[in-house]
C-alpha cells in the first residue's frame, strides 16, 4: 500500500502523521465540533489500513494536546477549543492597508528552501533536519513601503507551501486559510532598521521601526514564524478588550 507524500518532498508522509492530520484538519476547521464522538479505533484502523496500536498512538497524543476526551466504554469525543482570538488578534497586513484607505499590493521579494539556522531552532523549537520556505515579502500602500515580512514556514506542517507562488494571496492570508493552528504567539518591540531592512522599507540605517514578531503552533508543532518591521514614525498598535469580570460598585478603577 502507498502513501501519499509532502508536495515538493521526496519523503514520504508517515501513515501516524496522515492520521494526526486528518482528525487534526477535522477539529480545528470544526468540521468535528465539540462533543462530536470521532470514529472508533476499529473504524479508523479500517479506514486507513494500519495497526490499532498506530492509531491508539495518535488518539493518546491528540487527547494530550486537549483536543479529545478519551472515554473507555464510549469511545472519543471532541474537545470545546479555544478561540484563535487573543487581546492581539492576527490582523491581515491588506487589511491594515485598506483601512488606511490605501490601494494594497504586495511583492514576494525573495523565497528560498532551507534548512533552519541555529537561532531559529532554538526560537521555534525546529529539528535540525526540517525543510523551511524562507520568504521576504514587502507589502505597500499606494506603492509606498508599508511593511516588511520575514518569514519561515515549516514545510513539515505546511507542505503545500513549497509549491505556491503567493501571487494572489500574501503568505500571512494564505497560511490562515488553509493550515489550521491551534496556539500563537505574540512579541512587540521598538528597534532600530538594520541597513538591509531600511533600504527595503526606504528609510535610512538606524531608523525607528515597529517590530511584530508571531509564532504559530499546530499541536506542538511550529508552523510558521513571522518578523514583521513597520516604519516605527507612521504606525501604532492598538488593542481593544475587556475585562474577565465586569466592574461592579465594590471594583476600584
Amino acid at each position: 500500500m502507498s502513501y501519499p507524500t509532502d508536495r515538493g518532498s521526496a519523503a514520504p508522509v508517515s501513515l501516524h502523521r496522515r492520521i494526526l492530520r486528518d482528525i487534526e484538519s477535522n477539529i480545528l476547521s470544526g468540521r468535528w465540533p465539540a462533543g462530536h464522538r470521532i470514529p472508533s479505533e476499529q473504524a479508523l484502523t479500517e479506514t486507513y489500513g494500519c495497526s490499532r496500536m498506530t492509531v491508539n498512538k495518535v488518539l493518546t497524543e491528540l487527547a494530550r494536546a486537549g483536543l479529545l476526551l478519551r472515554r473507555r466504554k464510549t469511545g472519543s469525543v471532541v474537545m470545546p477549543q479555544e478561540s484563535h482570538s487573543a487581546i492581539l488578534e492576527i490582523y491581515d497586513i491588506g487589511d491594515e492597508v485598506r483601512a488606511q484607505n490605501l490601494v494594497y499590493r504586495f511583492t514576494v521579494i525573495e523565497r528560498i528552501v532551507r534548512p533552519p539556522t541555529k537561532t531559529e531552532r532554538q526560537l521555534a523549537s525546529l529539528p535540525a533536519r526540517c525543510r523551511l520556505l524562507a520568504l521576504t515579502v514587502l507589502h505597500l500602500g499606494n506603492d509606498a513601503p508599508f511593511c516588511l515580512e520575514e518569514r519561515i514556514i515549516n514545510l513539515s506542517a505546511a507542505p503545500h507551501a513549497e509549491t505556491e507562488a503567493f501571487e494572489d494571496l500574501a503568505p500571512g492570508r494564505w497560511l490562515v486559510n488553509h493550515v489550521p493552528w491551534n496556539a500563537a504567539e505574540h512579541h512587540i518591540s521598538a528597534d532600530a532598521a538594520s541597513d538591509r531592512r531600511a533600504d527595503l522599507l526606504g528609510l535610512s540605517s538606524g531608523a525607528p521601526i515597529l517590530v511584530v514578531e508571531r509564532q504559530t503552533w499546530r499541536l506542538e508543532e511550529t508552523v510558521t514564524r513571522v518578523h514583521l518591521s513597520y516604519p516605527g514614525g507612521s504606525h501604532a498598535l492598538t488593542a481593544r478588550f475587556k475585562p474577565l469580570h465586569p466592574l461592579n460598585s465594590k471594583t476600584s478603577p
